[in-house]
């Protein structure tokens, strides 16, 4: 049986031998990195997008931009190659009462985490992302098989038009049709 290993906001955890990692999302993001040829696998989760501010040189794994480096890094001390890296986005959920387009935290960690991919030239192979339920994540490092499991809001929320447009663009931005595994 593969060891499971949870990781909360700021952490994040890699592996080259078979290993679950596991975490739980609302408008925090995770993104899960694999190198196929080698079977290197790791997941960060995120809280804010964009870099961190500078605070006496510490380097702030909360914030999307150090936590990806951070995570592109510590694969490559394990062997896996940059340029071989595949990547998974999951989570940016919608789950407060007050949703407009720049409040939405989720949205603005989505969108954060997608343009340092694409900057960073990683494709994106799968995402599930936005939407106004919180999920639990299970990555299989070795095999890059997702698991999500949805933990439904407490209330009926609707988005307004703004965050749909914004949630909307960020999908095309991904060539990729999603494929998970769902399960109750």
């Amino acid at each position: 049986m593969k060891p499971t290993y949870n990781i909360h906001i700021g952490e994040y955890y890699t592996s080259k031998t078979p290993a679950i990692i596991s975490t739980i999302l609302g408008p925090c993001v995770a993104v899960c990195l694999y190198d196929k040829t080698k079977k290197i696998g790791g997941m960060n989760h995120i809280l804010m997008p964009g870099d961190a501010p500078d605070r006496d040189n510490i380097i702030d794994s909360r914030y999307g931009i150090n936590a990806m480096e951070i995570l592109i890094n510590q694969m490559m001390k394990l062997g896996a190659n940059r340029y071989k890296l595949t990547a998974k986005v999951f989570g940016g959920a919608a789950i407060l009462s007050s949703i407009s387009g720049e409040s939405n935290m989720g949205i603005r960690n989505v969108e954060s985490v997608i343009e340092f991919l694409e900057i960073e030239k990683i494709p994106i192979i799968n995402y599930n992302f936005g939407g106004f339920d919180s999920r639990r994540i299970y990555y299989h490092s070795d095999t890059d098989e997702v698991l999500i499991k949805r933990i439904k809001s407490r209330e009926v929320l609707t988005e307004n038009s703004e965050a749909k447009e914004r949630r909307q663009e960020a999908e095309k931005r991904i060539k990729k049709t999603p494929s998970v595994i769902f399960f109750d």
